[in-house]
Formats: structure tokens, C-alpha cells, sequence
């Protein structure tokens, strides 16, 4: 949406400050823009329900009265509030990225924040972040009973698509992670969020893992075949892995497809792999002395002990997409992805970057030393007969 079709709230004490930010959103193109220089006045514009509602508004966290921070709880707990949030302040990076976390956990529809002086690129930037709330609003996709999905299973509904992983360093493709989609003959192409409660809710997610399992291997073989040997991931469920005959089926389904274990990686969240159980570390030992690659995935987003971490003989390291998107712009994400890359090279382990969604993160990395990235700015994850394409394509822009 343009920004001439916007209702914009500026709420700033200071009259010449306030007056800046007016006369750069005029620059953009603004027409509708509502001046309030306290907090119970910016609240009074928002709540009026005579008045065109209030689209974007600019809140600054030192307003008089009700300030910033109490607008952005307040805000948050109405339902009824469609406004979306820019929230500017006097205080450095790493205490708006605080409050940018603040808004998010409360809920609000925030679209980002700004230090001061604001800059106009950076408010420009953010205000083409904006999406109408009636186009927020998706429709509910449909749910399946355990039943049905146990039936598409056994009719073979379920792929792996899969997703590149790339050597930053070179470019060059050095991995493919299996993603479950269900293709149902009336839904179309399904992702997890159609089936995997049902999954979990029953106790049999390892229905799935050995679906992907085998289908994963299978599309390997085929790539093999075809001149393309790339390694595969698969994610795992740690109640898969617990099955005591796990690495003689693993085994089998290798041996079946003429595919060496070096080709084949597990990726098990960092939540399951922390653990102290004997016979659950003795399946990832054993794994591991067979060739095959283990990736503990999303780390950082659970109580990881270091101890046990140096412990689990893992081959590489996925960064959750929580500390890759928007990196290079953020100082704390900065910190702390330099200090997951710092510790996959202290233990001689390779890193993977996951939600690479920008070049700009994508530079970034290439300038930390990460070893792989994944995300959207690669590719979607897709079916395995559209790789020969793809990868040609990627040669050549490479």
C-alpha cells in the first residue's frame, strides 16, 4: 500500500522533532498525519472511532504522561487496535532491540524501531513494511483427524521437499534438507502446521520420520543417479531415534538404496540432544561411527549446558532463524551469532545459518565465516524433480 493511502500517527513531545518527522512523511508522500504530543492524547486518536483509524503510528518512548512503553502495553491489550507500530527513542540499539522484543512478546503488530534522529530511509523502509490487517487475516487451512493422516501415509500423499544448503565461502551446494509436505488430491501441497499435532497428540510422529526417511533416501539415490551426489538431512523426532532397532533400519533403508551413510544427515532439535541417557547417547555414538552426519537444529533457542553440548558427537551446528534474520542491522543479534559460529570452531564443527532471508545476511555471514546458509534469499524448499533446474541455475550465477 502507498503511503498517501495511510493515516499516520506521530507521537513525539518534542514540537521540533515532531515537526521533522511530519515534514519527511510529507516528503514520502503522506497526506493524512495526525500530530499528539503525549501519550494520552496518541491513545485518545487511536481509540476514536469517529476519526479515519489510525494506520501507522510513530511512538516515541519518552512521551509525557502515559509513555511509550505503557502505549505499547496498552495498545497491545486491545483487540480492537488495527495500528501498526514504529517505535522511536533517544536510548542506543541494544536497548531498543529490548524494546523491540518487549513489543513482540506483548503482542503488538510491530513493524520495527528507530534510535534518534530519525532518519528518513529508515522510516521509509519500515513504513513499506506495512500489510492491511484484512490481508494479515488468513483463512484457517483445514485439519485432519489421526486417521486421515494415517491413511495418507500409506497411500504415499507425503514428499520431502527439499531446501539447498550452500558453502558461503564458495557458493557451491553443499547439502539438502527434507522437508515433509503433504500433497492431498483436494487441499493441494500441505505443510506441517495440517498434520503434525495430530502426529504428536498420538505418540507417532515416527510414522512421519520413516516416511521421510525412506522417501528422502530414495530421491538421494535418484540425484546420485543423475550426476548430482549431494547429501541429505532429515529431521528426526527424538522418539524415532529411541526405538531400539533404529540404526538397524536406518542401516537397512542405506543398504537398500545403495546409499553410503556419508550422504545422509540427522537433525534433531537442541532441546532432545542435551541429555544424559546412556542408550540415547550410545544411538548418536553409534550413528556417528557409521558415517552418518548429525546437526543439532534451532540451537539457541533452548537452556543449552555447554557441558553436555561438547559431549554429543554432533557434525554440525544449525543456528536458529531467530538470530540470522536482520543480523547484519541488529548489534545483539551480532553478538550473539558471533558467539554460536565462535563456538561450532571450537569444537571443530561445521556451522549453518538458517532463515537467510536477505543478501545483506547473507554478506554478513560470508564476513563472520559461517560455513553453510539456508533460507528464502537460496530458495523454498521444492520437489526433487525440480533440482536439476535449479541447480543449474545456481552454477551459473556462481
Amino acid at each position: 500500500m502507498e503511503i498517501a493511502q495511510l493515516h499516520l500517527l506521530v507521537a513525539e513531545a518534542d514540537h521540533a522533532q515532531r515537526r521533522a518527522v511530519v515534514e519527511a512523511l510529507g516528503r514520502m508522500g503522506a497526506i493524512r498525519i495526525t500530530e499528539a504530543p503525549d501519550g494520552h492524547t496518541a491513545l485518545r486518536c487511536i481509540e476514536d472511532s469517529f476519526a479515519p483509524p489510525v494506520d501507522v503510528a510513530i511512538i516515541d518512548l519518552d512521551l509525557p504522561g502515559m509513555d511509550g512503553i505503557d502505549l505499547i502495553r496498552t495498545l497491545a491489550g486491545k483487540p480492537d487496535c488495527k495500528a501498526q507500530v514504529i517505535v522511536t527513542g533517544n536510548q542506543g540499539g541494544a536497548l531498543m532491540f529490548s524494546v523491540e522484543t518487549m513489543a513482540l512478546a506483548y503482542g503488538l503488530d510491530l513493524l520495527g524501531t528507530i534510535s534518534k534522529p530519525v532518519g528518513a530511509a529508515r522510516l521509509q523502509s519500515l513504513l513499506e513494511l506495512y500489510v492491511p490487517a484484512a490481508d494479515k487475516q488468513r483463512r484457517p487451512g483445514p485439519t485432519f483427524s489421526f486417521a486421515e493422516i494415517g491413511v495418507a501415509l500409506q497411500a504415499r500423499q507425503f514428499e520431502p521437499f527439499f531446501q539447498p544448503k550452500i558453502e558461503l565461502e564458495t557458493g557451491q551446494v553443499k547439502g539438502l534438507e527434507a522437508f515433509a509436505r503433504w500433497k492431498h488430491p483436494e487441499h493441494g501441497v500441505l505443510g506441517p502446521a495440517a498434520f503434525i499435532d495430530a502426529l504428536e497428540h498420538n505418540g507417532r510422529v515416527d510414522f512421519l520420520d520413516w516416511t521421510m526417511i525412506e522417501r528422502s533416501v530414495a530421491c538421494a539415490r535418484t540425484l546420485h543417479d543423475q550426476g548430482m551426489p549431494i547429501p541429505v538431512s532429515i529431521n528426526l523426532a527424538p522418539q524415532t531415534l529411541a526405538h531400539p532397532a533404529f540404526v538397524q533400519q536406518i542401516t537397512a533403508c542405506t543398504q537398500r538404496h545403495r546409499m553410503m551413510p556419508d550422504y545422509i544427515t540427522f537433525e534433531m532439535p537442541e532441546s532432545s540432544v542435551l541429555t544424559n541417557e546412556a542408550s540415547f547417547l550410545e544411538r548418536l555414538v553409534r550413528l556417528r561411527m557409521l558415517g552418518y552426519g548429525l546437526a543439532i537444529d534451532d540451537y539457541g533457542t533452548g537452556r543449552s549446558n555447554l557441558q553436555l553440548l561438547a559431549r554429543i558427537p554432533f557434525s554440525e551446528l544449525k543456528i536458529d532463524r531467530s538470530f540470522v534474520d536482520g543480523a547484519s542491522r541488529k548489534r545483539p543479534l551480532q553478538t550473539v551469532l558471533k558467539s554460536c559460529l565462535g563456538l561450532a570452531r571450537s569444537l571443530e564443527r561445521h556451522s549453518c545459518a538458517v532463515g537467510v532471508e536477505t543478501k545483506e545476511d547473507w554478506d554478513f555471514l560470508q564476513d563472520l565465516g559461517c560455513t553453510y546458509a539456508q533460507g528464502y534469499h537460496i530458495a523454498k524448499p521444492m520437489e526433487v524433480g525440480e533440482l536439476p533446474a535449479w541447480l543449474d541455475d545456481w552454477r551459473h550465477f556462481f
